[in-house]
């Protein structure tokens, strides 16, 4: 499953996002408006409602907001990570972006994510605008032709064209016999532990945990050795 991309041009990275409001009753009138419109469409049976579907708001660039970026990247024999992470999404974003600047130096430089191109990527550059931060040129992948968008996800690369099927990462790092990304918490706790308990230390690692074993997986897939505990150094 060689793509041709050097390992050390590839920058792994998880995000996690929240609601951008505690709680239903305290959207904006006009953000409760338009979630209410948006729910009729999420609503699959009659005790749904535009509140008892708040909590999945998180997962729409428009009602949500990135509370943690973790990036990863190989260098030599190691595989360095940094988190950004806070209240501040604008900060968040500013900074990541000033990564990616740094990072991807070239056109042949990519980014890799689990369902990446449907989630990720696309959150990350919609929330960017909405702060009014000048996308980093690997994101901007406005008027690329398919073969020019550097964009690696290893969902989609496991589908191997079928596009019916979705595996989660914890599936793949168990089938692959990886250490499984599922710690203390799941991406459906992430805003109870942001918004009541503020624990953002605990969910920027449970970020990085998925950034390495994404990294983890890619390697599989190129039948490398993915990097051990050992091997890790999270940047401060």
């Amino acid at each position: 499953m060689a793509n041709g991309i050097s390992l050390e041009k590839i920058l792994f990275l998880d995000i996690e996002t929240v609601p951008a409001w505690p709680n239903y009753d305290s959207m904006p009138d006009d953000f409760r408006l338009l979630w209410d419109h948006k729910a009729g469409y999420l609503k699959k049976s009659e005790s749904d409602t535009p509140e008892s579907l708040f909590p999945r708001a998180g997962i729409y660039a428009e009602f949500g907001k990135i509370i943690c970026v973790s990036a990863g990247y190989f260098h030599g024999d190691k595989f360095r990570m940094k988190s950004f992470y806070g209240d501040d999404e604008k900060k968040i974003l500013v900074e990541f972006a000033e990564m990616l600047n740094k990072f991807c130096k070239s056109p042949d430089y990519a980014l890799a994510a689990h369902n990446g191109k449907e989630f990720d990527f696309p959150y990350i550059s919609r929330r960017m605008l909405v702060h009014q931060i000048p996308l980093p040129v690997v994101l901007d992948n406005q008027g690329r032709k398919p073969w020019e968008v550097t964009f690696l996800d290893t969902m989609e690369m496991w589908k191997f064209g079928d596009y019916k099927h979705y595996t989660s990462l914890a599936l793949l790092s168990v089938l692959f016999g990886l250490p499984t990304p599922k710690g203390d918490m799941d991406g459906s706790q992430v805003a109870k532990v942001y918004y009541e308990d503020h624990d953002l230390e605990r969910i920027a690692r449970y970020c990085q945990i998925d950034t390495l074993t994404v990294a983890r997986l890619y390697c599989k897939f190129r039948l490398l050795e993915p990097p051990a505990d050992d091997q890790v150094i999270i940047i401060s």
